[in-house]
């Protein structure tokens, strides 16, 4: 999966990819235990993914949100 295509997703939409890759990476673990892992490379791969998703979505949330200008305030009158 390339950058570009994970900066285009919406938060929830990482949020699922995230928790789709991390159950794939647990079924090839057990898979390479059992001794059928036909892809060795394919664990590397999905780890660097999850890892590009935690990164977005780390800095997405440490972004500062966008605040509407703010209305200058009335001075009291005395």
């Amino acid at each position: 999966m390339k950058i570009k295509e994970i900066i285009e997703m919406s938060n929830d939409e990482l949020l699922t990819k995230r928790r789709d890759l991390r159950q794939e990476r647990l079924h090839l673990r057990l898979q390479q235990q059992s001794g059928q892992l036909e892809q060795p490379s394919r664990l590397r791969l999905i780890r660097r993914d999850v890892a590009r998703i935690e990164t977005i979505l780390s800095q997405r949330s440490n972004q500062p949100q966008t605040i509407p200008a703010e209305q200058p305030k009335a001075k009291a009158k005395k």
